[in-house]
């Protein structure tokens, strides 16, 4: 592996806690020593259970954290948007709240609202193997929602249970950390708070990163379009310079 972060994480205790979980763990490699219990009761759920990437970038904010998004999630991000300044880019997410009655969809532009009042910036850009060595050759991890359905190459899921039903299922979201890289291979270091898992199922590497192809990734970035994410956060103290 050309690049390795020094980065570990914990298990999730549950299904829907891998966001929080997550967030920890960007929390303790940057030295905050908040327990992950305390995250996960403080970062908010939406219904049926789970989180929002842009929900843990507010945490990160009121926290002190500076926090970048990526967007890639069409659904709610129109591309002409791109370029726009921060209160044209709130003004057009308010106006297509009005016009669009899908409750998780306001309930994920009040929360883009939030996330930037606090101070977080959204950016658009191609999702590429250049935009992640640029953050993690300054040494800094990437937490990103993925279809986990693809990424781990299992069933899809239904009910509360999480039933495997590969006819009946829908698609399962998932919250991980890109903490390597190596352009040589084109492999991709990836931390997943879900343990065992199909791609590290090992006891022995438990809270350990696994190594995937870089194609795998984007793929799996781009399809958490379907839980309402597809978009890489970006979490540094506010005493680094910025990116």
């Amino acid at each position: 592996m050309e690049l390795k972060l020094d980065f570990d994480i914990s298990v999730q205790p549950n299904d829907t806690t891998c966001g929080p979980t997550c967030l920890h763990a960007l929390y303790r490699y940057w030295g905050d020593t908040i327990e992950l219990g305390e995250v996960i009761r403080e970062v908010r759920v939406i219904e049926g259970g789970g989180t929002l990437g842009v929900l843990l970038g507010c945490h990160a904010l009121e926290r002190g954290y500076r926090a970048t998004i990526y967007a890639y999630n069409v659904q709610h991000f129109d591309p002409t948007w791109f370029g726009l300044d921060r209160a044209e880019l709130r003004s057009r997410l308010v106006r297509q709240s009005e016009f669009k009655p899908d409750a998780k969809l306001r309930y994920a532009t009040d929360a883009y609202l939030e996330f930037l009042d606090l101070g977080g910036e959204v950016r658009f850009e191609d999702l590429s193997s250049k935009l992640f060595r640029r953050y993690l050759d300054e040494g800094v991890p990437i937490l990103t929602g993925v279809s986990s359905t693809y990424l781990h190459r299992t069933m899809r899921e239904i009910g509360p249970e999480c039933t495997s039903d590969d006819v009946r299922g829908e698609p399962c979201g998932h919250f991980v950390v890109l903490c390597g890289y190596d352009r040589f291979s084109r492999r991709m270091l990836v931390a997943d708070p879900l343990h065992p898992n199909p791609i590290q199922p090992h006891p022995d590497k438990k809270g350990k990163p696994y190594v995937v192809g870089i194609d795998r990734v984007i793929a799996s970035i781009a399809l958490g379009i379907l839980t309402y994410d597809a978009n890489l956060l970006v979490l540094e103290p506010n005493d680094r310079a910025p990116s």
